[in-house]
């Protein structure tokens, strides 16, 4: 099989559905993108892997690689994209179309694009003149859990020494995320009539002194922790979700709060979880209603890589743009667990992220396509002025 040109590659992977969602009724698998990816990359030489991805049917990645040998290159994405509203799209969402200077489709700016952008970078390569191993990883379910990446981890392989995450930024390369944790705090009370309060134990009220110390906690968080490199310099911590009770005229019998949490670099998970939860029992003491605090997902941790890490400084020289700091999540915690240097850097928007008519303007494709180039000259072909 002859690898396509890149706009019938484009065409071939916004054509394929691969919805992730944290709703079974909306969630579909990625298998059918891993398979085109997977024979377009061993078209051009890269010996594939298609790695099965335990948590769901029909979930896949692919590990492409072209040449052997420690160190190299990564140029990774992930092949799901979010749920859509059909309805508010001028096209059809499965179609790439061409209009204004953009290609439109699900997938074209997060991020499906840059892992066709990927390939078109390596045509013409040759295994045998590749000093390091170029690898291209293609994730599931980076969208509603991060399975496809912690996979990667399980495994206990390792795949490159310098990693790309083509999420988009506008191909401004960024070197640190925010982490992000939702977490719910469910105040279990007692119903009763609400003629006399005596007969119950009102878990609404119990929930207003832990409003009031979540928002205090926020607070202090917010003095302690301070990143000037971020837009937002502060974690900042969301009070999204709130259900109490079932009637005006019954006593509330129980309660559930969903924070969202965004901490620095430095802030770890379990120490928040922890804080979280002996602030609250100290709040509420005894007599005010049963207490449970609970992860609505496991949590993905902030990410920073060295500002002097080559990849970091690699895509700097090209871009003429200094790592930055965004506040949005990626796969890049765990590729940094892998033991890679990690930039983010893909030529989408994010602000076109998750929105109807999501596009990637045409005059991003060949600048992406040669920077790519330069990085695999740096660090496969002559890494010689690079540490691998």
């Amino acid at each position: 099989m002859n690898t396509p040109d890149l706009r019938h590659m484009l065409e071939a992977l916004i054509a394929t559905p691969s919805v992730s969602s944290v709703d079974p009724a909306l969630d579909q698998g990625n298998h059918a993108v891993t398979e085109l990816l997977a024979e377009w990359a061993e078209a051009l030489g890269f010996a594939v892997e298609i790695q099965p991805v335990p948590e769901g049917p029909g979930k896949s990645n692919l590990i492409a690689t072209l040449g052997r040998g420690e160190g190299g290159l990564v140029l990774a994405g992930h092949t799901d994209t979010v749920p859509f509203d059909g309805e508010l799209w001028a096209s059809d969402p499965f179609r790439l179309s061409e209009r204004d200077g953009r290609y439109y489709g699900l997938g074209t700016s997060d991020m499906k694009s840059f892992l066709a952008l990927a390939l078109e970078a390596a045509r013409g390569l040759r295994a045998e003149d590749m000093r390091r191993p170029l690898v291209i990883l293609a994730t599931a379910d980076e969208e509603s859990g991060m399975t496809g990446a912690k996979a990667l981890l399980d495994a206990g392989r390792h795949y490159g020494r310098h990693a790309v995450i083509g999420e988009p930024t506008g191909m401004r390369p960024v070197r640190m995320h925010k982490g992000m944790m939702m977490e719910a705090v469910r105040i279990e009370g007692r119903s009763g009539h609400s003629s006399d309060p005596s007969l119950g134990l009102n878990a609404l009220e119990a929930m207003t002194e832990v409003l009031n110390e979540i928002r205090a906690w926020r607070g202090e968080l917010q003095g302690r922790y301070r990143d000037p490199r971020f837009q937002v310099p502060v974690p900042t911590l969301n009070l999204g979700y709130l259900h109490a009770g079932d009637n005006p005229n019954r006593i509330c019998g129980h309660a559930e709060l969903h924070i969202d949490l965004r901490p620095l670099p430095g802030m770890g998970l379990e120490a928040l979880r922890e804080e979280l939860d002996q602030r609250l029992r100290a709040r509420l003491g005894e007599g005010m209603g049963r207490l449970s605090v609970r992860s609505l997902f496991p949590g993905l941790p902030a990410m920073e890589t060295p500002a002097a890490a080559p990849i970091v400084a690699a895509c700097e020289q090209l871009t003429g743009s200094e790592a930055g700091a965004v506040a949005f999540g990626t796969e890049g915690p765990f590729f940094r667990e892998l033991g890679m240097d990690v930039v983010i850097m893909g030529p989408g928007d994010i602000e076109q992220a998750h929105q109807p008519d999501e596009y990637l303007r045409l005059d991003r494709i060949e600048p992406t396509v040669a920077q790519l180039r330069s990085l695999i000259e740096r660090f496969c072909l002559r890494p010689e002025e690079t540490s691998t």
